[in-house]
């Protein structure tokens, strides 16, 4: 099984948003992306939240998703 992360605090520092207003952008429940964030490596995540978290950064998945290892 492999890992990866979601560069979600890069993406938001870029804009310049916080994890709230990426929260209320998305419709991801705070919490949730908080503990994506937290984490140093994923192995599963829900794909209809990956997505709606691209979607509001405006980025496809694959700038989204980092992968560590394979």
């Amino acid at each position: 099984m492999g890992y990866f992360r979601l560069r979600i605090r890069e993406l938001a520092q870029a804009k310049g948003w916080t994890l709230k207003n990426v929260a209320d952008r998305s419709g991801v429940n705070y919490n949730t992306l908080k503990s994506y964030v937290q984490r140093d490596a994923l192995n599963t995540v829900d794909l209809t939240t990956v997505l709606k978290i691209a979607r509001a950064f405006d980025v496809t998945v694959e700038e989204l998703v980092e992968v560590l290892e394979e």
